[in-house]
């Protein structure tokens, strides 16, 4: 079987790529070892983690009544199953979706691991009826779109079910009465969060000093604090797991660190240490494609690897690893295939974590800006001064610009709060046109309204923020 475009790979970024690619009239396979496309991100990760953070987050508006408004509802009953059910109902509809626009779009789809044979033939293994018989597959671009997968690291990796990847919370087998959550970044706090609100006794250990490592520390203050509420406290910072053991259908876990030490016991425990490229194990060495020490695909800004048939994009091609920068490089890869001067340009690529309180942000951060001596000054707007952040008694929040002193350029910004997520875009739009801070400021946004915070954040630049004093510059 030949065709002009492959694409390895059916989550965020493969898929756009063989859609965008068949609606430009190239001949399009799609070549997916799952037996449903959309990849890591739909399938165990980005949807089912936020339908169930959905869950959560209103069972804690609900506590958030009933705590300080007066509001008394009869506590929360949790059966797992029926949440469980309408989790993979979500996941159902999208990845049928999925197939349906694959069917209309003529995109040729083959259920099959793809090997590498050479620079312009993959093997198909398999025992799907979708794969040819001679299990041979040639074509003149492939696009690789192989994702990542959650690190487990050996002394981890006992032979249990109690300990969880990111995948393994997701199938939430039950709501153990306790978890340990071992990794401070956003899948763990994610996932923990939604084990809390369920009804688990969550504790976070976390190597480095801080939750969320790399991101702004104005940031992750007010969520560290919310957390500390939700998880009891139980947030050990500083501290490593030197071992974990099987006893008596628990997990016994032995902690290292000023934080904590000792041993203790735990029904589950997940761990969330990072993510790493799938780029091993399918034959890559037998085309030119290089990797680099940490096992990305080496491409350029047009992602076009080193062997001239084969581009990359999305998590194995390099960080940030993220679903909505992966479908961007699949419209440059598109493009690039089809002979256009296209490139993966972007100055500003939106990160949230969903916890509550979520936090985004875009652009320059104030710890990139000092690392690398860049000149900035930085507008914060304390959410405690908005009136649509009062009437919601969540006062937590700031947003935060960083702006260019001599230009008044926006270069960066962030968010802590409810809502930062759906927020940010803004500023990835005005940091993306090289908008002046004055921009923001003098357009008009809604009141009352937490949108309003980014407007405000820059009149705090000006010094004529109306809810707060600062004296003017």
């Amino acid at each position: 079987m030949h065709t002009q475009l492959v694409v390895l790979g059916g989550g965020p970024g493969g898929y756009a790529a063989a859609f965008l690619a068949a609606d430009e009239g190239l001949e399009v396979t799609l070549v997916e070892a799952e037996s449903r496309l959309g990849g890591t991100c739909l399938l165990r990760g980005c949807i089912p983690s936020k339908a169930l953070l959905h869950v959560a987050r209103v069972i804690s508006e609900v506590d958030e009544l009933r705590g300080e408004w007066g509001v008394e509802y009869p506590s929360p009953q949790i059966h797992v199953d029926r949440v469980r059910t309408r989790k993979d109902q979500v996941i159902a509809t999208l990845t049928s979706g999925l197939s349906q626009l694959a069917k209309r779009r003529k995109v040729r789809v083959i259920q099959a691991r793809g090997v590498f044979e050479d620079s312009s033939t993959l093997r198909l293994d398999g025992d799907h009826p979708s794969i040819p018989d001679d299990r041979r597959l040639t074509y003149e671009h492939l696009i690789l779109a192989t994702g990542s997968y959650p690190v487990m690291p050996p002394m981890f990796a006992l032979d249990s079910d109690r300990i969880m990847d990111s995948t393994g919370a997701l199938d939430l087998a039950d709501v153990p009465s306790r978890l340990l959550v071992i990794g401070g970044g956003y899948i763990g706090l994610e996932l923990g969060s939604v084990y809390a609100a369920l009804g688990s006794q969550v504790s976070v250990v976390e190597l480095t000093d801080g939750l969320l490592p790399g991101a702004d520390r104005d940031l992750v203050r007010p969520l560290h604090k919310r957390l500390g509420q939700l998880f009891g406290n139980r947030i050990f910072l500083n501290t490593k797991v030197g071992s974990l053991g099987l006893r008596d259908k628990e997990v016994e876990v032995a902690f290292e660190g000023p934080a904590k030490y000792g041993v203790e016991r735990y029904d589950r425990v997940l761990v969330s240490v990072g993510r790493r490229p799938n780029s091993r194990g399918f034959g890559l060495e037998n085309t030119q494609v290089e990797l680099n020490e940490r096992g990305f695909v080496q491409c350029d800004r047009q992602q076009r690897t080193r062997d001239p048939q084969i581009l990359a994009i999305g998590d194995v091609a390099g960080e940030p690893m993220l679903a909505h920068k992966a479908t961007h490089e699949a419209k440059v890869a598109v493009e690039v295939v089809l002979g256009k001067a296209a490139e993966f340009d972007k100055v500003a690529i939106p990160a949230v974590v969903f916890t509550d309180p979520e936090i985004a942000w875009c652009g320059l951060t104030e710890e990139q800006a000092k690392r690398d001596g860049r000149k900035f000054e930085a507008a914060t707007y304390p959410w405690a001064a908005s009136g649509r952040a009062q009437a919601l008694g969540r006062t937590e929040g700031l947003t935060k610009l960083l702006i260019d002193p001599d230009t008044q350029r926006v270069l960066g910004c962030g968010m802590v709060g409810p809502g930062a997520g759906e927020m940010i875009a803004e500023a990835v739009l005005a940091i993306e046109m090289g908008c002046e801070v004055r921009d923001l400021t003098d357009s008009i946004h809604p009141h009352p309204t937490l949108s309003e915070t980014l407007m405000n954040a820059g009149e705090v630049f000006f010094g004529t923020a109306t809810e707060i004093y600062k004296p003017r510059r």
